[in-house]
Formats: structure tokens, C-alpha cells, sequence
């Protein structure tokens, strides 16, 4: 039961919640019960919570997750979370207190990351690296797990594949062009000018400025376009593949337009949704030990700035990640 938040006792927490789907004026800072651990799940002591676009979409009330849980509102939000492990459930013996670990937890209807602490399952969480801090690490898991699962599962990139990543400089893309440069490949991206050094710097091959290029003049007969823009921008980065080339598009709203128009031109496309796996993530989290990858945050924000972060997240141009720090 949600409490009013000067209503402070050992047993609370504040934590993220609306009533409602609406503008950045419904998301509440209230003082909720510390919940207890069911068999299987773990309590987080969360110091990291990461923003991502679903995030606003879905308090907007749009797309499959809003749908699903219009009826049961209240609902706290976020599904990146990265901290220490207070209490273990039943059955749980992988995990102990004092752990620290991330996950992308509660994905897609129950969400509850933007909290003091969290209930995950303890099969959703890999251990973090010495070499992250556990505020970074919560803006890692949603984004990190898209960028592979693209790159790896869906599309199968090959050491010496040249690849165009779309938005390379945002929180999905900044992660992929790390993997893909980690794989061998010969890495492309788009990227407004003000990104261009950014993307050097990762060792991104080569930056196109999407304001005054058009890609489908300067690139072709590649092997793999991860498309992070979808529309326009998606049908006209078809034009860019080789015979046996892929387009991996991630906005769902205009995957099937996009899919439709590869298979009219004889090319392949495919959409795709995320899901946890906490394989992939131990296999992330060795690249960030070796040195290979490294996680942009933009901006930090206390758990009460939450709504400060969202109108940022809205603008749709943050290099890297958002993160909340609920400690």
C-alpha cells in the first residue's frame, strides 16, 4: 500500500509509481512497504535504475505493455536494475547477500525498477564487474541485451561483416557498435555531427552525419543494417544491403512497413523484441572486464528528479544512457 512520503519508517522505501497514463506529471515518488522475497526471487538494495524509451511510451500509455496493464494501475516503472542483494527466497543458491548484480527485471508487465528496492528472479541477474560501479551498471542490461541479441542471434554477425548501425551514438547504438567492433567487424554509423568524435573514440570505422548525408548514397552492399530509427529511415537503409545482406529493425511500431518493403525488393528483414538472458549478460559483462566495452551515462538523476530524466529521455537525442540513482 502506497504511503505518503513523509511517512518514514525502517520497513519503507520510496520508490516510482503511476496512477494513470499521462504526461511526465503522473509519475509520484511515494513510500511503499520493503517487499519480501518469494521462492526463486531476491531482494535488491537498488542503487542504479535505467531509463529507456520504453519507459515514457508505456506512461504515455502506448504500445503492448500499456495495454496489458491499463487495468491494473498503479505500476511502477523500469525494468534496468543494478545493486546489492539484501534477502534471498527459498530455492535461490546461486546469489547471496552482499552480490552485486544487474538484470532486466520484471520485463514486460511487471516492471519496478525505479525503487529503493527491487524483487527479481534470481535467474534474471548476472554478477557486475569489479570494474563497473553499480549505478552505471542499472543503465546496462535492456540496452546492452537489444544491441546483442540483433547483432548475435537475429542477424549472426561474422568477424569481417560491415555493418551500419543507425543512431550509433544512443543507448542501444553506442553498445553495438562496441559489440560489433568486438566481433571484428567493419563498423559504420549515423550520428548527428556533434557525435562524430564520440564515435571515433569507440573506434566506430566511420560516422555519417545524418542531417547532410543520405546513406543510401554513401553505403551498399552491406551485410547488416541495425536500424534503431525505424520508418523512413528503416525502408530507405533497404536500398544499402548487399544480395545477402539483413536489416534488423528494433521500433516495433514500424517493423512490419519495414519488413513489407525488404520482402518487395527480394531482401531480408527482421524485427525483434528483447528478452532477458542472463547468459548473454555474463558474456557482456566479460567485454567490460577485458576493457572492450564501456557504458555511456549522459546524466545521473536522484530517484525524485524522475520526472527531469524522463523529459530528457522524451528528446530522444541522450548519448548513452539515463540512469537513476536510488541509493
Amino acid at each position: 500500500m502506497d504511503t505518503p512520503t513523509d511517512q518514514q519508517t525502517e520497513s519503507a522505501m520510496k520508490q516510482v509509481v503511476y496512477h494513470q497514463f499521462g504526461e511526465r506529471d503522473v509519475l509520484q515518488v511515494v513510500r511503499s512497504d520493503i517487499p519480501s522475497p518469494q521462492e526463486g526471487q531476491v531482494l535488491i538494495r537498488v542503487h542504479g535504475a535505467g531509463l529507456n524509451p520504453i519507459d515514457w511510451k508505456t506512461r504515455k500509455g502506448f504500445g503492448f505493455v500499456a495495454q496489458q496493464i491499463e487495468s491494473s494501475l498503479p505500476w511502477v516503472p523500469g525494468y534496468d536494475v543494478a545493486g546489492e542483494v539484501v534477502t534471498t527466497g527459498d530455492g535461490v543458491t546461486t546469489l547471496a547477500p552482499g552480490d552485486r548484480v544487474m538484470g532486466m527485471i520484471g520485463f514486460p508487465l511487471n516492471g519496478g525498477g525505479y525503487s529503493e528496492y527491487a524483487l527479481a528472479s534470481a535467474d534474471e541477474l548476472a554478477i557486475v564487474p569489479e570494474e563497473l560501479d553499480l549505478v552505471t551498471a542499472g543503465a546496462l542490461p535492456l540496452a546492452a541485451l537489444t544491441a546483442w541479441q540483433a547483432l548475435f542471434e537475429v542477424a549472426k554477425l561474422e568477424p569481417g561483416q560491415k555493418i551500419l548501425v543507425h543512431a550509433g551514438a544512443g543507448g542501444v547504438g553506442h553498445l553495438a557498435v562496441q559489440f560489433a567492433l568486438a566481433r571484428g567487424a567493419h563498423v559504420i554509423a549515423t550520428a548527428s555531427a556533434s557525435n562524430r568524435d564520440f564515435l571515433a573514440e569507440l573506434g566506430v570505422h566511420e560516422v555519417i552525419d545524418y542531417h547532410t548525408t543520405d546513406i543510401a548514397d554513401e553505403c551498399f552492399g552491406l551485410d547488416l543494417v541495425l536500424d534503431l530509427v525505424g520508418g523512413d529511415t528503416g525502408k530507405r537503409s533497404l536500398r544499402t544491403l548487399g544480395e545477402n545482406g539483413m536489416l534488423v529493425t528494433i521500433p516495433t511500431i514500424t517493423a512490419d512497413e519495414i519488413v513489407s518493403a525488404a520482402e518487395e525488393l527480394g531482401l531480408r528483414a527482421h524485427g525483434m523484441t528483447v528478452r532477458p538472458d542472463v547468459f548473454h549478460l555474463d558474456e557482456i559483462a566479460e567485454l567490460i572486464e577485458d576493457g572492450d566495452v564501456k557504458v555511456h551515462i549522459e546524466k545521473t538523476f536522484a530517484l525524485d528528479q524522475v520526472a527531469q530524466a524522463h523529459e530528457l529521455l522524451e528528446g530522444g537525442h541522450v548519448r548513452g544512457k539515463l540512469v537513476l540513482d536510488c541509493r
